[in-house]
């Protein structure tokens, strides 16, 4: 008679675990819907894992961290360059997203080319050269 709610405590267990598993395996992070101290730590975390050597497309990454929170863009000699501004860390708290609390993302021709201050270097440096 002690066998049955053994029997029972593991069922239920190994149910828990199932539907744990199914939600970890196919429930996808929502940006849009996280809070803003969330997204911050979504986007560090997921930025953080980015490697260069990688081909990462513009397409992949808005589908996982959704739209960025300033761009800038410009097109030279018929390649077009992108940053994208992520933000990953609050200085202030004033509602106001800024570059400095952000993380940058370049991309040439939609594809991943650098991350950070060496992001926004590359693109200053394209831009103004571009310009001039």
């Amino acid at each position: 008679m002690k066998l049955k709610p053994v029997m029972l405590f593991i069922a239920g267990f190994v149910v828990y675990l199932l539907l744990t598993l199914t939600v970890l395996m196919f429930y996808k992070d929502d940006p849009e819907q996280m809070s803003w101290q969330h997204r911050e730590n979504f986007n560090a975390k997921v930025i953080s894992r980015y490697q260069l050597t990688a081909a990462h497309t513009q397409d992949d990454i808005t589908n996982r961290l959704g739209g960025p929170d300033i761009t800038q863009a410009v097109k030279i000699d018929g390649e077009i360059y992108q940053l994208f501004f992520y933000r990953t860390h609050r200085k202030l708290p004033d509602g106001i997203t800024t570059e400095d609390e952000c993380t940058a993302l370049l991309f040439i021709n939609r594809q991943l080319v650098a991350i950070g201050d060496t992001a926004v270097a590359q693109y200053q440096q394209h831009a103004s050269h571009g310009n001039s």
